[in-house]
């Protein structure tokens, strides 16, 4: 892996969400100089007094180090232009329809347009259509230069682990040309370790768009095996444990919810795509209705379970628990909560890096530990998060009203919990238990 490209050393960014966030610490940290853009007044001011808006490790430490001497911020790209120019706008999809919305992407072209030249080496890393590089990003460029250069380079990291996986991760870059795909080959070759050149702008937008696709149908299997153990009344890690123990085929995924910004989003991206094209694939559509059920059915098994129980405690808000992170998109409690709403369920909630204002926001009632499990005839553990495997379930429970303990991801002791005459539940597992 070689230093900076001498070439391509002045790097602009255009918005500063996850990716854009991550990608900047970790270009920095190589010795790039990189030009953060973002349109939110807040984010560029606390990302210039070095605190990043979004948890992931080692990102606080590389701004804190690095603003003003290597990283800048501002909401537009430098009048002198950069040498590549990285579109990593967030690209939603609309939550009625699932189409996806380009609009960002758009824009970011125009802004590149304006403050760039035929020279500068666009990238495009938001996650795409399939078609949407040539097809939204290019024109901009040629309507303003006559010519561009071009390339897609997907980004494929794990939160809690970006900079790691930045550096250490195969990156696929696929150029509209041969010259825009050396370009992109010499720039990233300063930052990771594996370069994976595809022949099209296209190849690289369905290679994202697969390996997301790919892990949200490999959970919906997992989940499918606890429905079908929930009614026969079995255990899904065991059946999952006895499946997989060095049999050599694939290993199936424990049952558990699937969010995130991106396995929330990208199979619909995929889905409209492949429609546009003729083919709207079933089996993402499947799998990802699958996944977005799970979070429903279990709050529905909970507001069975607690019976005249009115106080639940929740305990995760963020969308997973390990790695660590406070990312809120697709998290389980957004589409669990309607369903304690309607029961008349009060919900008290904890997460370890999710702050009170956001659990506020979405319907729950700060707590710290102690008080959710004193206060609470229910506790719904949906995050896997390190500080709940640790939790003292001897101290939380005894003396205290709870009855029911739905442990999403079975991370807690069964017996410790029991003894205590409080019923352990979990995905797929629902044995019959003495409550008080």
């Amino acid at each position: 892996m070689a230093e900076a490209s001498p070439e391509l050393r002045k790097i602009g960014i255009i918005g500063m969400g996850y990716v854009g966030l991550t990608l900047a610490a970790a270009m920095a940290k190589r010795g790039y100089e990189v030009h953060g853009v973002d349109t939110q007044p807040d984010v560029v001011d606390s990302l210039n007094r070095g605190k990043p808006h979004i948890f992931e490790p080692g990102v606080e430490e590389a701004f804190a180090t690095l603003v003003g001497e290597r990283i800048f911020v501002g909401s537009e790209l430098p009048e002198s232009g950069v040498d590549a120019a990285v579109i990593s706008v967030s690209t939603p999809v609309n939550l009625d329809t699932h189409e996806p919305y380009l609009g960002n992407l758009a824009a970011a072209a125009e802004h590149v347009a304006k403050r760039c030249s035929p020279e500068t080496l666009v990238v495009v890393r938001s996650t795409v259509p399939v078609g949407a590089s040539r097809k939204v990003v290019l024109p901009a460029l040629v309507d303003a230069w006559g010519s561009a250069r071009l390339v897609m380079a997907p980004e494929r990291t794990i939160q809690g682990q970006a900079l790691r996986e930045l550096v250490e991760l195969p990156q696929v870059v696929g150029g509209l040309d041969e010259e825009s795909l050396q370009l992109g080959l010499a720039m990233f070759g300063g930052l990771s370790a594996q370069l994976v050149p595809v022949s099209t702008l296209e190849t690289a937008e369905l290679v994202k768009l697969t390996n997301n696709c790919h892990t949200d149908v490999i959970y919906s299997f997992g989940n499918e095996v606890a429905r079908l153990t929930q009614r026969f009344g079995l255990d899904p890690l065991e059946v999952i444990r006895a499946t997989n123990l060095d049999y050599p085929r694939p290993d199936i995924a424990k049952p558990g919810y699937v969010g995130g910004g991106c396995l929330s989003k990208d199979p619909y991206i995929m889905l409209a795509a492949g429609s546009s094209a003729g083919y709207a694939p079933p089996l993402i559509s499947a799998a990802r209705t699958v996944n977005e059920k799970t979070p429903v059915h279990v709050a529905e098994r909970v507001v069975e379970l607690m019976g005249s129980g009115k106080t639940l405690t929740v305990l995760g808000w963020a969308y997973k628990g390990w790695p660590p992170t406070d990312d809120m998109r697709g998290t389980p409690i957004a589409s669990m909560m309607p369903v304690f709403t309607e029961a008349g369920i009060t919900v008290l909630g904890h997460d370890p890096l999710v702050g009170p204002a956001v659990i506020n926001h979405h319907g729950g009632a700060p707590v710290d530990l102690a008080e959710g499990f004193a206060q609470a005839d229910a506790v719904l553990i949906i995050t896997d998060h390190p500080e709940y495997r640790k939790l003292d379930v001897d101290g939380l429970l005894a003396g205290s009203n709870v009855k029911l303990l739905f442990d999403s991801w079975r991370i807690l002791d069964e017996k410790s919990v029991t003894t205590h005459g409080v019923r352990y539940a979990g995905l797929g597992y629902e044995p019959t238990g003495a409550a008080r």
